[in-house]
């Protein structure tokens, strides 16, 4: 309580009613894959539109050369196409994949590497011009008790301990290094031996600063960096500014000299001096196996393939599109479960045809946070110039975002059109359905005058609890909302006044999913109860520090079979 040492009014505020609850997100989308560039580990990269994941990611992968492992392009071309709007991408590479580099041996140890491994690299080039940051006048030469001299000038701001400078007297140039500043004076490590004051207003001595102006290009992307130095003391120190670069890291050491930093590079004082960079790879298809995609967790920040989307907390749905490679889908299936707060979408093998070949796939597979998906979708591939069979696993999680988005996630994602979907690699009829359906493959089907839709909303659990994907992943959001909603209660005081509050803050959030049509019943006491108190926790809970709440809710489920029941009407009846 507060406390009142003297007398007088006082006005306190305090929280009696419930706290709003907002619901998290349901359709963002964690991608898993191989890509033309883009960070390989740390956590995933943010991607809200399709031009940016190729800026960022690069485009289509050829199959002649990434063959089964091409499809995260495409998959994500067909996740924003189909409703998406935002999603993470893990890129992967094989072990043997190199980065792109240059270098130079001399008086300057220069070393450029692409940020990133892949034949892309060879592509970047750089391009360097001299440049000066910071010009001033010498007023006045004075001599140190000692020996030596300071210089006055006009203006020392923009000059560093360590720059390179050059004096001009309007015909010949000499170089020096900066060795002390002061306000209003300098020194450097060695004295002029020529008349270097000018008091002009217009001078025609001066000292300058020597810099670079560096250029950093690949294909239509381009990266400016003005008056970097070589001076690793100096705030512009060249690897500092460049730090930032999406393309390249630059490492330099110089040896000590009294030379500009271009005069090193190029071996001349002016114009411009390129460079391209070189040894790029993508590495060997050969060497992406189940481990690639699975990744490594080597520490915060370090994890590679689905071991980094452990530092996610904003995916709700994972693919890792065109790999039906069992190791792979069991571990991210398992990546799910264990977390509990994700749904995967999978894809069955493009060459399983037969109800037989497909169930043999799907039996290796039981689980209530994922779904397979079968056939694999015909869509335009831009890259080939031609239809070509992709994985459906990117529409598909779009097809849960648009779904999500318009009806909310309650609504299964199923009899919605997909599209940029010109065919199906394989046609199924309702008695295959008949057959797959029940044991949790859905199918995308064509229909006369309906378009190509999805007709199958299943998990792959043998649960019946848990047989609709719209029930998991209401559940997920449910729990998901209520845990991120009620940070709030912890370390609160374990009493009856905290449980009505709680009691009264998820009722609401409840009540509002109920009016939306999330759950069954006709009014609110059917559709959902919230019990906390001396009925959910013993006092040894409460000695403990524990607060818990039951709840229970009515999923709606999707009406699957529709079913008209028609007799014929005599005129006795």
């Amino acid at each position: 309580m507060a406390e009142y040492l003297s007398p007088g009014v006082y006005v306190e505020e305090f929280d009696s009613a419930s706290v709003p609850m907002e619901g998290v997100s349901t359709s963002t989308t964690g991608f898993i894959g191989l890509a033309e560039r883009g960070p390989v580990g740390g956590l995933p990269i943010l991607v809200t539109n399709f031009s940016e994941f190729t800026r960022k990611f690069g485009g289509f992968l050829s199959e002649s050369q990434f063959g089964e492992n091409r499809f995260l392009g495409y998959a994500v071309y067909h996740y924003f196409m189909n409703g998406g709007s935002r999603c993470y991408i893990s890129r992967v590479a094989p072990e043997n994949a190199k980065v792109a580099t240059y270098s130079q041996s001399d008086s300057l140890q220069l070393t450029v590497t692409t940020k990133n491994p892949g034949a892309w690299g060879n592509k970047v080039n750089m391009t360097f011009a001299p440049a000066s940051k910071a010009k001033t006048q010498i007023l006045e030469v004075i001599s140190v008790e000692g020996g030596g001299n300071k210089y006055k000038v006009k203006n020392s701001a923009g000059f560093n301990v360590g720059d390179v400078v050059a004096f001009s007297d309007g015909s010949d140039i000499s170089y020096n290094v900066v060795s002390v500043v002061e306000e209003g004076l300098l020194q450097f490590t060695e004295d002029f031996t020529v008349d270097v004051v000018d008091t002009q207003l217009l001078p025609s001595k001066v000292i300058t600063t020597c810099e670079l102006n560096v250029e950093v290009k690949y294909l239509d992307i381009i990266e400016a960096y003005d008056t970097v130095s070589f001076n690793v003391t100096a705030p512009n120190f060249i690897s500092n500014v460049m730090s930032k670069s999406e393309l390249v890291d630059v490492q330099v050491s110089v040896e000590e000299n009294i030379l500009p930093p271009f005069q090193l590079l190029a071996g001349k004082d002016s114009g411009t001096h390129s460079i391209t960079l070189s040894g790029g790879s993508d590495g060997t298809i050969d060497q992406v196996d189940s481990s690639v995609f699975v990744g490594s967790d080597k520490g915060p920040g370090k994890r590679t393939g689905l071991q980094a989307f452990i530092d996610n907390t904003e995916v709700s749905i994972m693919a890792i599109p065109g790999i039906t490679d069992p190791n792979v889908q069991l571990s991210l299936v398992a990546h799910c479960e264990n977390l509990g707060s994700r749904f995967a979408i999978l894809d069955v093998p493009q060459d399983k045809k037969t109800t037989t070949d497909v169930l043999t796939h799907k039996d290796m597979i039981d689980t209530q946070y994922a779904a397979l998906y079968h056939p694999w979708i015909v869509s335009y591939d831009s890259l080939a110039k031609k239809n070509a069979a992709m994985p459906p696993s990117g529409a598909m999680a779009g097809v849960y975002a648009r779904s999500d988005q318009a009806r909310g996630v309650h609504k299964a994602p199923a009899n919605e059109t997909v599209r940029g979907c010109v065919g199906l690699d394989c046609q199924y009829n309702a008695a295959e359905q008949g057959i797959l359906n029940p044991k949790g493959v859905n199918l995308i089907r064509s229909f006369q005058g309906q378009g190509i839709r999805v007709w199958g909303a299943r998990t792959c659990s043998s649960n019946k609890l848990w047989k609709y994907i719209n029930v998991r992943r209401l559940f997920i959001f449910l729990e998901e909302s209520i845990k991120a909603n009620t940070n709030w209660v912890v370390f609160e005081p374990n009493h009856q006044i905290l449980w009505a509050r709680v009691k009264r803050t998820i009722e609401n959030f409840l009540t509002n999913a109920w009016r939306n049509g999330a759950l069954a019943g006709s009014s609110p006491d059917e559709a959902f109860f919230v019990d906390i108190g001396p009925n959910t926790m013993t006092q040894d809970d409460l000695d403990n520090g524990r607060l818990i709440c039951v709840i229970g809710v009515a999923a709606v489920n999707p009406a699957e079979f529709v079913i008209f029941r028609i007799t014929q009407k005599t005129n006795e009846q």
